[in-house]
């Protein structure tokens, strides 16, 4: 059984699911999705949505839950958990580093497509991997607002200066 919910932030709505053992997604949902209530009926995921909310409210900066990453190959399950387990709110890696990190022969031009693998942001950190030179890409958030989005997550945690204008 797949248990979902949903909470508004400041950048956008999001949609969890959980499989009441573990969460399984986070993702933006489509504009006009029908979008689970308020009273999740799994303890999990409404864990997983105060944990959340906490985040975007600054009063979290890590998430105590379990999750799994689904049907993914052994290295972007690798470079995913030491994603999470390594690199901390406020803090970003690049994707070589993230490549070296993990211990894979994966090379950092393919860490950008990890990242696009992974289905649940926010809680493990896609957002916190850069380039070498600049952001990088993101492919969260509202269509079309993947930077943006980014931008915002790594303002809000320090690891950005907020932007002027």
């Amino acid at each position: 059984m797949v248990f979902s919910g949903s909470l508004r932030t400041p950048v956008g709505v999001l949609a969890v699911e959980s499989d009441g053992a573990a969460i399984r997604r986070v993702h933006w949902p489509r504009a006009g999705a029908a979008v689970a209530g308020p009273e999740p009926a799994d303890p999990l995921l409404a864990d997983a949505l105060a944990q959340l909310q906490a985040y975007f409210a600054g009063d979290a900066t890590a998430f105590d839950l379990p999750f799994d990453l689904g049907p993914q190959s052994e290295v972007t399950r690798a470079v995913l958990v030491t994603l999470f387990d390594t690199v901390g709110h406020g803090e970003t890696v690049t994707y070589g580093e993230l490549a070296a990190r993990s211990g894979t022969s994966v090379p950092a031009r393919a860490i950008g497509s990890i990242m696009g693998a992974n289905p649940i942001p926010i809680i493990v950190p896609c957002h916190r991997v850069v380039a070498s030179d600049g952001l990088g890409g993101y492919s969260g958030g509202a269509p079309g607002e993947g930077l943006v989005t980014k931008r915002w997550l790594l303002e809000h945690e320090g690891a950005l200066p907020a932007a002027l204008f």
